[in-house]
């Protein structure tokens, strides 16, 4: 596993040595909550958590959990719960996207599947609100209302924006709830299951939703550079399903107000049929070289110096400059 601490570099070593401790008790936990008698199950189950990760959600709940009382049994249920939702979501979104290969192997719905993998995700699901509620009734609110944001995330990227609505804020919408809710509760569970202040879990809510548009809109130019031996993803998925990210969605706008020859082709592939390797290949080295993927870009790096302002109301503390270094670093070596 590529621990997301790779990217907060200089932290106090006994910080991270404590910090490093809680992610293998947190990736034990995972492993004994998907655990199941049903030998299919448990294989399928554990696909996705086997293919490894960063597992930047449970870091975030760590750090978010060192301003109060970071040792507390709580902190890693909290993080074990906020990466269950995360994997389970994963096995819908290969399915509604068709995406052959999630973290460098074969997605489950390849291997087993599209009822399978669905299954498989509300499985994990299920264990997810299990832990949220041994946790408490507050904890199981915010896990159920994370869960339907990102149903309706996934839903309203599925349906896409209805007519007169602006598509930017219709795609803005649909990563904050697909992707910046997750980190949201992440921070704010983090701090409330180490007993931190209220105000701490509202800034690490406010964090995460800031955060999380920025990973998001980083993944959306690492979708057309991206080395797949590396990112374990195929560069030009999104467009070959026909997904809307925003480079897509501003090069269409530049057709839409300025249309120009090289434009015009970028928007006609994107339109086209994409089935064919070398089409698909041929329009991401196009888009590659178009400015609306370095827009993109800054765009991340904008909302990278937003979230860090938020934590200034944080006190000042490895954590801090842990998470400050965690959103820079994540963002900046993937766009």
């Amino acid at each position: 596993m590529e621990s997301a601490l790779a990217s907060v570099p200089g932290t106090d070593p006994d910080f991270v040595q404590r910090l490093t401790r809680q992610l293998e008790a947190t990736e034990t936990r995972l492993a004994d909550a998907v655990s199941i008698s049903d030998e299919f199950v448990q294989w399928t189950a554990r696909h996705l958590l086997n293919a490894g990760g960063k597992r930047i959600r449970p870091l975030i709940v760590l750090l978010a959990a060192s301003f109060g009382d970071a040792e507390r049994t709580e902190v890693i249920d909290a993080a074990t719960l906020v990466e269950l939702t995360h994997l389970a979501s994963l096995y819908h979104d290969d399915v509604m996207d068709s995406a052959p290969t999630r973290r460098g192997t074969a997605s489950a719905h390849e291997i087993w599947g599209n009822s399978v993998a669905i299954l498989t995700g509300d499985f994990l699901f299920a264990r997810a609100s299990a832990l949220s509620a041994t946790l408490g009734a507050r904890y199981s609110a915010l896990h159920a209302h994370t869960f339907e944001r990102l149903c309706l995330g996934q839903m309203h990227e599925t349906v896409g924006p209805r007519e007169g609505d602006d598509p930017f804020s219709h795609y803005l919408s649909v990563l904050s709830d697909k992707t910046a809710s997750l980190l949201a509760i992440a921070g704010q569970l983090g701090a409330l299951a180490s007993g931190a202040s209220e105000e701490v879990a509202e800034t690490m809510r406010e964090y995460g939703e800031k955060a999380g548009l920025a990973f998001q809109l980083a993944d959306d130019v690492l979708d057309l550079r991206s080395d797949p031996s590396s990112s374990g993803k195929q560069a030009g998925t999104d467009l070959r399903e026909g997904v809307p990210t925003m480079p897509t969605l501003l090069v269409r706008r530049r057709h839409a107000d300025a249309p120009d020859e090289r434009t015009a082709d970028i928007v006609g592939r994107l339109d086209g049929d994409l089935s064919d390797d070398a089409a698909l290949a041929e329009l991401v080295d196009l888009l590659r070289a178009d400015p609306a993927v370095e827009e993109t870009a800054q765009m991340a790096r904008d909302l990278v110096a937003e979230a860090i302002e938020i934590l200034r109301a944080l006190p000042d503390a490895p954590g801090r400059d842990a998470l400050e270094a965690l959103t820079t670093g994540l963002v900046d070596r993937e766009v």
